[in-house]
């Protein structure tokens, strides 16, 4: 069963294979730098995350390989989909993801896209660390198990 969205958020794009290859530590809510058509392209809600990151680059932190299709009304004004896009975040939380990407061995994930009840799009980034192939099985053991339990609860009564 889906979970419920939260009241004023729009989900644009999820990715939900994040939570399956990394084990997520941290998440944060991030602004992301746009163009018009970019906004416009969003709204139609065709964008994919699935493969993309966030890393530095320079000062700043990017997202990249986010795919968000051209604007199908705008002519020459239109974007590049797999461009990278700056995140807007405080200096101190810049400084904090790009110190645990470079020290400890974290992935800067991004988890879903939306728009929030003021109408600005959102990144929510995700703080990770890659999980091993025997881990993988361990979580998908687990998830089978409490699925088989809450049906044997169910058919007893």
């Amino acid at each position: 069963m889906a979970p419920k969205p939260e009241p004023g958020r729009r989900i644009v794009a999820d990715n939900r294979a994040a939570r399956y290859h990394y084990t997520i530590e941290d998440t944060l809510e991030a602004g992301i730098a746009l163009t018009g058509t970019e906004v416009k392209s969003l709204r139609g809600g065709k964008a994919t995350i699935g493969e993309s990151y966030a890393g530095p680059s320079g000062n700043d932190l990017m997202l990249f390989n986010a795919y968000i299709p051209e604007y199908l009304e705008a002519n020459r004004f239109n974007h590049e989909p797999k461009r990278p896009r700056r995140l807007l975040l405080h200096r101190r939380q810049i400084n904090k993801l790009i110190g645990a990407t470079q020290r400890q061995g974290y992935t800067v994930v991004p988890l879903k896209i939306y728009f929030n009840d003021k109408g600005r799009a959102k990144v929510e980034l995700g703080l990770g660390k890659g999980k091993q192939a025997h881990d993988k099985r361990e979580a998908a053991k687990e998830r089978d198990w409490q699925r088989d339990r809450a049906r044997l609860l169910r058919d007893r009564g």
